[in-house]
């Protein structure tokens, strides 16, 4: 008569589980170079998403914008 709600389903993969290091990963050795390569290799794996517009010139659009509208309006009125 009614349909029955689903529970939601969910396809998480931990970011640092054991099954995804390999044997580079897994050595005790913290030296300086390996750290800066791990680093620098995860770091190139994250991809940045730019906005449109920075913040900045939102702003200063912002600014703009009322100050425009104010004289607009001390003209016209």
């Amino acid at each position: 008569m009614f349909k029955q709600r689903k529970n939601k389903t969910f396809k998480y993969k931990p970011r640092f589980s054991e099954e995804n290091q390999t044997d580079v990963d897994l050595d005790d050795n913290f030296d300086s170079k390996d750290f800066t390569f791990k680093w620098q290799r995860q770091r190139g794996n994250n991809v940045r998403v730019k906005g449109a517009l920075p913040v900045k010139t939102l702003i200063l659009v912002l600014v703009l914008l009322l100050l425009c509208m104010y004289l607009l309006e001390k003209k016209y009125m």
